[in-house]
């Protein structure tokens, strides 16, 4: 094998830099250190087997690290931990980005499409999509022969046996999300003319009880959360501006993670939050969440290329990726408040009925909470009992 450049020469006249972008994206002097070593040592091993600089990602490097764990390393003990290095290679260019392989059996390819359809022609989120694919797959699965998937063959009694086996043993709100993602499932394979029935007609609603009213927490546990925060701290700033972007505009985890610097109109007071479905929404920006924002974008925020308004605040510094961030930050402000964990759906539920009992109308909420049909904001009116007793008849007293 060609070793022109060879790996050794090619990775340690890297050695500087990506031992200065470690420090950039938040390393401690001390972890960098041991990356740059495992770099050097790196070098070493792909030189005696001869592995060019271009081949260093597809390379079999669990003998490396078995070595490693046999000399009793401490750290850095999996091939996971050349994953920094081979970003900072691509970084540079150094390094050609990862092939995606194109999906070959009939039901990956199947697969594929739909996930397509789910993001891009529903919007749906990511967690959402997922669930949706994971049903589809289950149930192509049971359908796929030589041949491809056999969707023709595929009838009511089929869809409802399906349906029966998947919410066995689950509660209702599972089954509720099976049966969409199976609606969901049957009008594509119409849409696409995988079968001519509209099976989604077999897809029977979910018996159970109405689910209670949504339920808010009260303002004083809403103040709480927010004076848990120290401000004085890089992440307290960071943190004090996602929950007040919680509990003031009732945005939901994943646009609070998506929120950009160019989405927020600094002059004019506005932002625009990308919701569900594609939908774009903009908003006014109260004073108490601009002043939070701009503290945090001038005083807390760790410098970094991306664009993405709150990032990680330890290494590797980059964009938050997970709505689970948001429910940890949310976590610790309860545990600091002593408040009881909510989720943030509660904060959302709190920021409408507070808007309900302020009179204000229906529609204005819906559009604040970026709600695609009147019926989904309709439900809080089951929260505001005074309002309800007013036009409640009167129940007849039993006769004496």
């Amino acid at each position: 094998m060609s070793t022109s450049p060879t790996s050794t020469e090619g990775l340690l006249e890297h050695k500087a830099g990506y031992y200065a972008r470690l420090i950039e994206l938040g390393y401690s002097t001390s972890a960098a250190k041991k990356q740059r070593q495992l770099l050097v040592e790196f070098a070493t091993w792909t030189q005696r087997r001869r592995i060019p600089l271009a081949d260093l990602a597809g390379a079999e490097t669990e003998a490396f690290f078995l070595r490693r764990r046999a000399q009793g390393r401490a750290n850095l003990r999996t091939p996971l931990s050349l994953d920094p290095l081979f970003a900072y290679l691509r970084h540079v260019g150094a390094l050609a980005a990862p092939v995606s392989c194109a999906p070959t059996g009939p039901l990956e390819v199947f697969l594929a499409g739909y996930l397509s359809f789910l993001t891009a022609e529903r919007g749906l989120a990511q967690g959402t999509a997922h669930m949706y694919l994971r049903m589809a797959g289950q149930l192509a699965s049971e359908h796929e022969g030589d041949n491809g998937i056999d969707w023709t063959s595929l009838r009511a009694g089929d869809v409802t046996d399906f349906t029966r086996r998947a919410c066995q043993g689950q509660g209702v709100s599972w089954a509720r999300q099976v049966v969409s993602a199976l609606r969901c499932l049957l009008r594509y394979l119409q849409l696409e003319g995988l079968t001519d029935l509209a099976l989604d007609q077999a897809v029977l609603s979910t018996a159970g009880v109405s689910p209670p009213p949504p339920q808010g927490i009260s303002p004083a546990e809403v103040e709480a959360l927010l004076g848990s925060c120290d401000c004085q701290s890089a992440t307290g700033r960071r943190d004090y501006a996602i929950l007040l972007l919680l509990c003031r505009l009732g945005l939901r985890g994943g646009e609070v993670i998506g929120l950009m610097l160019d989405d927020i109109g600094w002059r004019s007071g506005e932002v625009v939050v990308k919701g569900k479905g594609g939908r774009r929404d903009r908003l006014p920006l109260p004073t108490d969440v601009g002043e939070a924002l701009v503290d945090y974008v001038c005083h807390g925020r760790p410098r970094t290329d991306d664009r993405a308004v709150f990032v990680r605040h330890c290494a590797p510094i980059g964009r938050i990726g997970e709505t689970g961030t948001i429910r940890s930050v949310l976590a610790r402000a309860c545990d600091r408040a002593g408040v009881a964990y909510v989720r943030p759906h509660r904060l959302r539920h709190t920021v409408a009925t507070e808007m309900l009992r302020a009179g204000v109308p229906l529609r204005d909420i819906g559009q604040v909470l970026g709600h695609q049909s009147a019926a989904a904001t309709a439900v809080y009116t089951r929260v505001d009992l005074d309002s309800l007793r007013v036009v409640a008849r009167h129940w007849p007293e039993a006769a004496a």
